[in-house]
């Protein structure tokens, strides 16, 4: 006798779902259909989100952690938040039983800001704020507080994402989560020829290929964000965030402040800097 088949999982399975996590929301930001099927590429974005959430969670913990009865409200800056998928999931998840803190998404689109208000005002998600900027526009504005708790920036491209670190630095952050994107600047000073010391060598086949020079060029310049971290007094960790098959922009580099500052992270940015003939594209950036 044949056995009945047992019924296709819907989309809430298939994603495990956790408890409380709202269905309305994930139509509302159409990562599930009216239906509640999920495609593809929904997928993607969904999988990137909750498991960059398992990174952020225990940051928040920590922080909301208080001797006092209500306990330390967290504050969270989501820069380039587009559709403020990152930030909506992790009310939704956290901040919402937790009863206090705030997010604020920063995104200098417009549409997209406006879009976001109306959701979370919707949703009844009052303590989300988003703001039409730029991410460096947005370290001095009044509309958001003189201490941030955790920065955030979630593919925020090319030197978005060092404006998001200096942000996070001069509103002493206590983590950083950051996942860079379109890291073209060192790329572009490779091109043309500035790592003078090494032209000349064999080291120059690097960023002789043009697809090489963008890799390349990443590379640095995550190298450097990293160091710049460090340098300033947080302990960093650098880690994928999905798979490759989801995402070819997937590392992920987590900063937690520890308020010892290595004088060896801040040479050997010094150092490469130099041997790459960047210092004077870059060294302001760097805190150099």
């Amino acid at each position: 006798m044949m056995k009945a088949k047992a019924p296709a999982a819907t989309a809430a399975e298939q994603l495990e779902l956790r408890p409380g996590q709202s269905l309305e929301l994930l139509k509302a930001l159409h990562i599930l259909t009216r239906e509640g099927k999920l495609n593809q590429d929904s997928r993607r974005k969904l999988k990137q989100v909750y498991h960059l959430f398992q990174f952020i969670e225990p940051l928040l913990q920590e922080l909301s952690q208080s001797p006092s009865p209500e306990g330390h409200a967290p504050t969270l800056a989501d820069h380039g938040a587009g559709k403020s998928y990152l930030g909506f999931i992790l009310y939704d998840l956290y901040f919402k039983a937790l009863g206090r803190g705030h997010i604020y998404g920063i995104e200098w689109r417009a549409d997209l800001v406006d879009k976001s208000r109306t959701l979370a005002a919707q949703l009844g998600f009052e303590r989300m704020s988003f703001l039409n900027l730029s991410v460096a526009a947005s370290a001095d504005v009044a509309e958001l507080p003189e201490r941030i708790d955790i920065v955030t920036a979630l593919h925020a491209c090319d030197t978005a994402t060092d404006d998001a670190i200096a942000f996070g630095l001069q509103k002493h952050a206590r983590a950083l989560v950051i996942v860079p994107c379109c890291q073209a600047e060192v790329a572009a000073c490779l091109r043309q020829g500035k790592a003078l010391q090494l032209s000349r060598t064999p080291l120059a086949e690097l960023w002789r290929h043009p697809i090489h020079t963008r890799e390349m060029g990443s590379q640095i310049t995550n190298v450097l964000r990293c160091l710049h971290l460090e340098a300033s007094g947080y302990q960093v960790t650098v880690t994928e965030l999905v798979g490759w098959e989801h995402s070819l922009k997937n590392e992920l580099i987590i900063a937690k402040y520890t308020g010892q500052k290595k004088r060896s992270a801040a040479e050997r940015l010094r150092a490469i800097l130099q041997e790459f003939g960047l210092e004077q594209a870059l060294a302001a950036r760097f805190g150099l």
